[in-house]
């Protein structure tokens, strides 16, 4: 149990930071170049907030876990 909470702390941190990219560039606020197949699509950031929700609250039952 002991090795779980920092390994839960960086997939949650990973996942939300992932999420926030996905929604950066779902909202067009991050470019990508014209070949890539993640031009311009909203899906992006709708699974963008699921992983960056998903990821937070990771990290909250991490922090819930015994040092």
């Amino acid at each position: 149990m002991r090795r779980a909470r920092p390994v839960l702390l960086s997939v949650g941190a990973l996942m939300a930071l992932m999420g926030m990219l996905w929604i950066g560039q779902g909202l067009g606020y991050i470019h990508w170049p014209e070949s890539s197949f993640m031009l311009d699509q909203r899906p992006w950031a709708d699974r963008g907030v699921v992983l960056a929700v998903a990821g937070l609250l990771l990290i909250l039952v991490a922090r819930r876990l015994r040092r």
